[in-house]
């Protein structure tokens, strides 16, 4: 149970960032705001200011976007966006895990398939991404608008990696995810939970010996500068979502509400476009900053050794999850099955 203490910080702590942004319902009824996880020109970062070129060419509203640290990490924008003082908010399913456990089925490996135009199809069609998602997130105060796909996952190491037994002792930065946890432990490594802020420097001193992030992530946050070793295992795809705040939608018009959706439909539209060749643009930028980079793209042979492990992981999901958890990850599965056959 939190502590008066505890609570009384927690309250200070958002009536404090509200003073920062000058907050009042009333007074700024018509600016809106968004806040994500990313830096200037990310995928996240795309993805908001399309969203806002929408609302603002369709509505009065503008639109006030805060990138990532501005307001704190991403455990820091959610519990703003539950709390009315941010509007908007994208965070993936790999923080949003903790607040709704059903979110941790794309850290399922080997699950999501590898080819990208197959991934987009997906998440245009899935009901299970598109119906029985917004359902979990209504129960935490908040409307899903859009899940959306950012590259294919791409792990880095203090040495190349081939294999499970590679990664024998090494601690591998994961967000704070039990599920990610249990594939990182699946795979032979020590899941080491730590915030975006803390991994350059963690890397930089050995704290941890790798971790795992798109490539784009991995070149604009300079990780391959400390981590220079890239694995591409292909066991999955980032994933992440923008939401809202469910009060303050639920108080709009339903033509407001349309226009949302509609600018979100816009935003996933656009941003697919820009992830295209995004991938193969960031990894030359690395090798051309770079000498020390390695490059290892695991044979299909490799992959399953990899892959053998990924049942248990979804036997930990389920262990999680429980029926729901089964019910969603049957509806996957046939979403999958209906868009690569």
């Amino acid at each position: 149970m939190m502590s008066i203490y505890s609570h009384l910080k927690q309250l200070t702590a958002i009536s404090c960032v509200a003073a920062a942004l000058g907050f009042s319902a009333m007074a700024n009824a018509d600016t809106w705001r968004y806040a994500h996880e990313e830096y200037e020109g990310d995928v996240q970062d795309v993805y908001a200011y399309k969203f806002k070129e929408y609302i603002e060419d369709n509505s009065e509203h503008t639109l006030q976007i805060y990138r990532f640290g501005e307001l704190g990490e991403s455990d820091d924008i959610m519990e703003q966006t539950q709390a009315g003082i941010l509007q908007f908010v994208n965070q993936s399913p790999g923080f949003t895990g903790s607040l709704i456990p059903e979110a941790q089925i794309f850290f399922i490996p080997y699950l999501m398939p590898t080819d990208m135009e197959t991934v987009i199809e997906f998440f245009r069609q899935s009901k299970a991404v598109n119906e029985d998602f917004p359902e979990l997130y209504e129960e935490q105060g908040l409307e899903l608008l859009k899940m959306y796909p950012e590259g294919e996952m791409v792990m880095t190491a203090d040495e190349p990696v081939t294999e499970p037994a590679d990664l024998q002792g090494k601690k591998i930065r994961v967000m704070t995810n039990p599920l990610l946890s249990s594939t990182y432990e699946a795979f032979g490594a020590t899941p080491t939970p730590l915030p975006w802020g803390e991994v350059y420097g963690a890397l930089q001193t050995n704290m941890i010996q790798g971790q795992e992030n798109p490539i784009f992530w991995i070149e604009s946050g300079g990780l391959y500068e400390v981590s220079p070793n890239l694995i591409f295992t292909h066991h999955g795809w980032f994933t992440t979502a923008s939401m809202a705040n469910k009060d303050f939608f639920d108080g709009l018009s339903s033509d407001e509400q349309a226009m949302i959706r509609d600018a979100a439909d816009y935003a996933f539209n656009q941003t697919v476009e820009h992830i295209r060749g995004l991938a193969d643009e960031s990894l030359e930028k690395i090798k051309s900053s770079s000498d020390e980079v390695t490059v290892t793209r695991l044979t299909d042979a490799q992959i399953e050794k990899f892959k053998a492990r990924a049942p248990q992981v979804e036997e930990t999901f389920y262990e999680m999850t429980g029926e729901s958890g089964k019910a969603l990850l049957n509806q996957f599965k046939k979403d999958l099955d209906a868009v690569t056959n």
